[in-house]
């Protein structure tokens, strides 16, 4: 895992979208009784991508000037997740960031943050309903999209595709595999999608790949929602059958992800799968602490482009900052912009 540093003038960055603040907004938020003390739950660690995510926290954290309280875990369970904020607040939270990965069943808990007037900030995933500050995340069905266009493009239009999908009851999940979906029936109607639901789990993929090369072993695309949990085990299953081999061959499965950790990159340059979608997660633990301290400030965004090449939407319980992710190929790999890309 690579923690990667950031300018020390982060700590006095203001976002120039256009906004009103009940306070002044260059104050950084926090007074010296309030304190800019904000709580972290981690969504789990049994992901490359959220370990990345994890790593980044306490210094930006530092930088900003955010005194963090945990962070906790709660390990992909809505249970320990609301267990886990109670304690963060116990321990004197004013302010909560937290990745809910089921996004349906936490809006009760946000209702009731919300009526203790603790500001809540959700990074990578836009809660269902209850009421949020912030949603920090990149347009996920975008990624859903430019999965499809990718290998719509390199199958030539036809052929069979494995999709896995993330948990549906993520909005991440919902918004990938229904824009995915979407892209394929309206511009490549003569590829057919196998969609197998995964819950975001490595091991699912792995079983529904063997079975689906059991039965269809002309399986020419594959599109993997989460790298971070995926591509280990879709490389195992396909140097077991011995089916990577090079674009010109026919035996050739495309393989395009989501995530754009460096073990992503680093299997595009050896040729073991051709693309992913490069989600930030260096810009998740920045912006993610950099708009609970603004909530901390009363500072009140409104809609509209930011300083930082994202878009203020508002939401119906709330702001989403949607934060740029460009697809990755061997052309652009090498981009040292890139989180993946950037040294310790």
């Amino acid at each position: 895992m690579r923690i990667l540093p950031w300018a020390a003038a982060l700590a006095t960055v203001v976002i120039t979208v256009s906004a009103c603040s009940k306070d002044n907004p260059d104050s950084g938020g926090g007074s010296a009784s309030g304190g800019n003390t904000v709580g972290v739950d981690f969504p789990r660690a049994d992901s490359d991508f959220w370990n990345a995510y994890n790593g980044y926290v306490p210094g930006k954290a530092g930088e900003l000037g955010i005194k963090l309280v945990g962070p906790t875990n709660s390990q992909n369970d809505i249970q320990k997740l609301i267990g886990n904020v109670d304690s963060l607040v116990a321990q004197g939270a004013k302010a909560v960031v937290m990745a809910p990965q089921d996004t349906g069943a936490i809006g009760p808990k946000l209702d009731e943050l919300a009526g203790k007037k603790i500001p809540v900030v959700s990074v990578d995933t836009r809660p269902d309903s209850g009421a949020v500050y912030m949603v920090v995340r990149a347009d996920n069905r975008a990624y859903g999209q430019k999965a499809c266009e990718f290998l719509g493009q390199k199958l030539g239009g036809t052929g069979k595709v494995i999709e896995f999908q993330g948990a549906l009851s993520s909005i991440n999940g919902r918004d990938r595999s229904e824009a995915f979906k979407e892209c394929m029936t309206s511009k490549f109607p003569n590829i057919k999608v196998f969609e197998e639901p995964t819950d975001w789990e490595g091991a699912k993929a792995q079983a529904a790949l063997e079975t689906r090369l059991s039965t269809d072993p002309d399986i020419k695309g594959i599109y993997m929602q989460a790298g971070g949990v995926f591509l280990d085990p879709t490389l195992q299953v396909l140097k077991q059958r011995n089916l990577i081999v090079p674009p010109s061959d026919p035996k050739h499965i495309f393989v395009v992800s989501n995530d754009g950790i460096p073990q992503e990159y680093d299997a595009i340059r050896k040729g073991e799968i051709d693309a992913t979608v490069s989600q930030p997660a260096d810009k998740y633990a920045q912006f993610g602490l950099y708009w609970a301290k603004q909530a901390l400030a009363g500072f009140t965004p409104s809609p509209g482009p930011s300083d930082h090449d994202s878009t203020i939407i508002k939401l119906p319980n709330g702001f989403e900052d949607q934060l740029p992710a460009p697809l990755v190929t061997k052309d652009n790999v090498d981009d040292k912009s890139l989180w993946g890309n950037k040294s310790s």
